[in-house]
This record gives C-alpha cells, sequence and structure tokens, in this order.
C-alpha cells in the first residue's frame, strides 16, 4: 500500500506459543521474510501486509511504529482508529492494554496506555510552543466514552447506573446533520489527564461480559469500543502580506476522534465447544467480523472498484461509520497464534 493513498493499513502481530499450546507440543507454523513485511504460513502460503511484528516485537516498537502519527494526526482534525482482530486468545486484549493488572510491567503496557501518555504530552507541547512563540495557546478539551457490542446490544461501560449484563439496551446509533455518528443517551467523562483516561478505561474493562471457553478461560465475549472526543480550539494560520499590518488573530474549532476497538474473537462453535448462549454469543461476533471486514476491504480497495461500503451491515460497521471512512486514518492489528493447529484459522481470514 503507497503512504497516503490508502486510508487503511493492516499489520500482523504474531505471539509466542502459549503455556498450553507448549503442553500440547504444539509446533511454530508461522515464518518470517527478513526485512520484509511479509509471513509464511505452513510451507508455502505467503501473505503480505504493511507491518510484520514477529515474537520479540515490544509493545513500545509497535507504539513507535503504528500508532503514535495516528494519534497526532488528531490534533489536524483527523479520526484515527486502531482495531485489534483475532482468533480468540490471540493476543487482542493484552496488545491493546484494556485488562489492566497491577503488576504490569513498563515494557508491557498496552497500546491504549501508551496512546493516551502521548496523546496529553502533545497537549502540553502545544500549549508550549504556543507561548514560546507568544501565541494565545490552544485550548482542549477531552471526553472518554466506553462501549461495548454485545449480541447486537449497545451497553454504555461508563454508565453511572451500572447497566446490566442481559437486559435490553435503549441506547441507538443516530447520525447528525455532519455526517457524524454518535449513540444517543451514551455517556461521557470530561477527562484531563492519562490518570484520569486509565481510570475510565479501568472501570469499563471490568464490566466487560466475558466467559469460558475450550480455546480460552477468559474469552472476551463481546466488542469494546473505547473513544477519545478530542475538541481543539486554537489561533487559525493566516498569511498576511508582506509589510502589511498584522491582522487580528482568527479561531478556529477542531473536532476529531481516537478510537480503539477490541474486537471479541473470531470462533467456530466446533473449536470452543459453545453452546446456548456461549453459541449465540459466538454466532453475532462472528457476524460482525464479516460485517468489518467487507467495510475494510471496499475502503482499502485502492482501484475503488466498489461504490458502496455497507457500514449498515451490522451496528459495529455502523458505530465504526465516521472512524473508518471519510476524514480518519485506520490501522489494523492482526494478531496470530503460531501454533499449528490454528494454521486452518490463519488460511480462511
Amino acid at each position: 500500500m503507497a503512504d497516503g493513498d490508502v486510508s487503511v493499513k493492516v499489520c500482523i502481530r504474531v505471539r509466542p506459543l502459549g503455556p498450553r499450546e507448549v503442553i500440547d507440543c504444539c509446533r511454530v507454523c508461522t515464518n518470517f521474510v527478513p526485512g520484509e513485511p511479509q509471513i509464511i504460513l505452513g510451507s508455502d502460503k505467503a501473505f503480505t501486509y504493511d507491518k510484520v511484528f514477529d515474537f520479540n516485537a515490544e509493545q513500545r516498537e509497535i507504539f513507535e511504529g503504528m500508532i503514535k502519527g495516528l494519534v497526532d494526526t488528531c490534533f489536524d482534525g483527523l479520526n484515527s482508529t486502531i482495531l485489534a482482530y483475532g482468533q480468540t486468545g490471540s493476543g487482542k486484549t493484552y496488545t491493546m492494554g484494556t485488562q489492566f493488572d497491577d503488576c504490569i510491567k513498563e515494557q508491557q503496557r498496552g497500546l491504549i496506555p501508551r496512546a493516551v501518555d502521548h496523546l496529553f504530552n502533545k497537549i502540553l507541547e502545544l500549549k508550549h510552543e504556543a507561548q514560546e512563540s507568544n501565541i494565545m495557546p490552544p485550548e482542549f478539551k477531552v471526553e472518554a466514552q466506553f462501549m461495548e457490542l454485545y449480541n447486537e446490544e449497545i451497553l454504555d461501560l461508563l454508565s453511572p447506573s451500572g447497566e446490566a449484563k442481559g437486559k435490553k439496551s435503549n441506547l441507538k446509533i443516530h447520525e447528525d446533520a455532519n455526517g457524524e455518528i454518535y449513540v444517543d443517551g451514551m455517556s461521557k467523562q470530561t477527562v484531563a489527564n492519562s490518570k484520569e483516561v486509565l481510570n475510565c478505561l479501568k472501570q469499563g474493562a471490568l464490566c466487560r461480559t466475558t466467559a469460558s471457553t475450550e480455546m480460552n478461560a477468559v474469552s472476551s465475549r463481546s466488542h469494546a469500543l473505547f473513544c477519545l472526543n478530542i475538541h481543539q480550539t486554537r489561533v487559525a494560520k493566516v498569511e498576511t502580506e508582506e509589510g502589511g499590518e498584522a491582522a487580528p488573530p482568527e479561531f478556529e474549532n477542531l473536532t476529531s476522534k481516537l478510537v480503539f476497538v477490541d474486537l471479541a474473537g473470531s470462533e467456530r462453535l466446533k473449536r470452543t465447544g459453545a453452546t446456548g448462549d456461549r453459541a449465540k454469543e459466538g454466532i453475532s461476533i462472528n457476524g460482525g467480523l464479516l460485517a468489518l471486514g467487507n467495510v475494510i476491504s471496499a475502503l482499502g480497495d485502492e482501484k475503488r472498484k466498489v461504490s458502496h461500503v455497507p457500514y449498515r451491515d451490522s451496528k459495529l460497521t455502523r458505530l465504526l461509520q465516521d472512524s473508518l471512512g471519510g476524514n480518519s486514518q485506520t490501522l489494523m492489528v492482526a494478531c496470530v497464534s503460531p501454533a499449528d493447529r490454528d494454521l486452518w484459522r490463519h488460511s480462511t481470514h
């Protein structure tokens, strides 16, 4: 993909073999091409992406290489979206940092905490630069929202009332006159620093729907969307003619979204051993992922042969409509298991 030509990019992260896979004598079926963003599955199936991160890749490396620039574009009024995708147990939640552990090491911090730190450090940097240039510093307001899409129901993970699982949600998706997508009734929390954002993230993460399957003892059963709405008021750049008087300052308002999506694991019922409610959840999960894949395929088509982007095929894609298309940049971090017993999964995704 050529930089600047395509708004959707994909990188692959391959995790090491897990303890259960080692015990089960699984073998590594993934190989990497040195110096190339290419991964080989099995003996002959090669796939090329925008970036490939192998077993040894650290969280910091992924953030610096793929995420940092997306955060920076938000200050120019562009929407940025980072999605973590993969099968159950492939490391999506770990990569994003939406499952907290008080004993977590610095090098293990997920992409969201790192991005949040960078966001607020950048705000302080811009204010300092303005003061150094004798320009009125920009003003910022950042609001956090955290929602999950569980069995096609939108649940507010930051709701003060503690919205109960399993109940019918009254939250509806709407589109305003400017084409912005919003959820009527969804709570927002104004946040002033990284600590407040991460407190929102931790509060919502504890409310997420998880359950045990044969593939993962703690499997996410919903898609989670953590959104930071960034409102910025700054002095507009106005060119003045040489020798002319400086015009009075004009202000411009910019609004952007930084959206992190932790997608529930794609799965086959035979592998997860799911029945009853777990099976229903799996069907809903896969339906949303199929719709998302169709949307991203349409957006990622460099030749733009597809004129219609099917955002309305699922609530997931509808929620992400203004975060995927139009004025936005999107990165999908595809998390992959290297175990040979999962080879059939990678071949079909």
